[in-house]
């Protein structure tokens, strides 16, 4: 064997393997190429940019709408204000506090829980005790009597209402009717007073027919309970033609 033929003078050693069958040595083997990175298509980091920022857009515009919708923002007109009515203006309190001959035509009105006008003070005043309610001539006539209460005093087509009448039995006769009483006043030299009589009426009037002659004076309660007083100025006819006049005068009781 020559030089040149040793081992590892000029040729390269054999594989573990063995020589091949041509008797040539294979070649060394060759690396496996290494890829490239792939980098990420620059089209789809755009996609993305442009989507945060549609979102972020949409973000703004709902909050910037929001705010704009809230009354009183930003120009935009809330609903409306509740309208209060005015009050009504009363009785200023320069007319109220002016003095006596003072005041203006316009105080002469009242506002809420003012006292009183004065024709209201009077219709109060008609119901106190003792006011006369009515005065004047009275004619009672036979089966015509006469409901006291009314003013004038009139026949009254309800006879529950009529307090007196008169008829003849035995002479004239004076009757009080459905629960209306009298009592002839004994005290001469005096005309019973409103006082006089109401203090009586209860407790000595009676509601049985009386007789009656001219001049005599009764005190009489009503059956809606007034107090009357009527004097005999005339008493006239026999049967159905029997007739009274009288004096009246009819007083509330409150």
């Amino acid at each position: 064997m020559n030089r040149e033929q040793e081992p590892g003078y000029g040729w390269q050693a054999p594989p573990a393997g063995g020589r091949q069958h041509n008797g040539s040595i294979p070649p060394p083997p060759t690396a496996a190429p290494v890829a490239a990175p792939v980098a990420a298509p620059a089209s789809s980091h755009r996609a993305a940019w442009i989507g945060a920022g549609a979102t972020l857009v949409a973000a703004v515009i709902t909050v910037a709408g929001a705010y704009l919708l809230v009354p009183g923002k930003s120009g935009v007109p809330g609903p409306p204000a509740a309208q209060v009515p005015a009050a009504v203006p009363s009785t200023s309190a320069s007319q109220a506090a002016a003095a006596p001959g003072q005041g203006s035509a316009g105080s002469a009105s009242t506002s809420p829980g003012a006292a009183p006008s004065a024709p209201a003070a009077a219709s109060l005043a008609a119901k106190a005790p003792g006011t006369v309610q009515w005065e004047g001539t009275l004619v009672l006539a036979y089966a015509e009597d006469r409901d006291l209460d009314s003013v004038p005093p009139t026949r009254s087509q309800i006879n529950a209402d009529n307090d007196f009448s008169v008829f003849d039995f035995a002479g004239p006769k004076l009757r009080p009717e459905r629960g209306a009483k009298a009592l002839v006043w004994k005290e001469t030299g005096k005309v019973p007073s409103y006082a006089d009589c109401a203090a009586v009426v209860d407790t000595e009037a009676t509601g049985k027919e009386m007789s009656l002659k001219a001049g005599l004076t009764l005190c009489a309660k009503t059956n809606d309970g007034r107090i009357a007083r009527l004097t005999a100025k005339e008493v006239s006819g026999s049967a159905s033609d029997t007739r009274g006049t009288f004096s009246t005068v009819v007083w509330e009781t409150g």
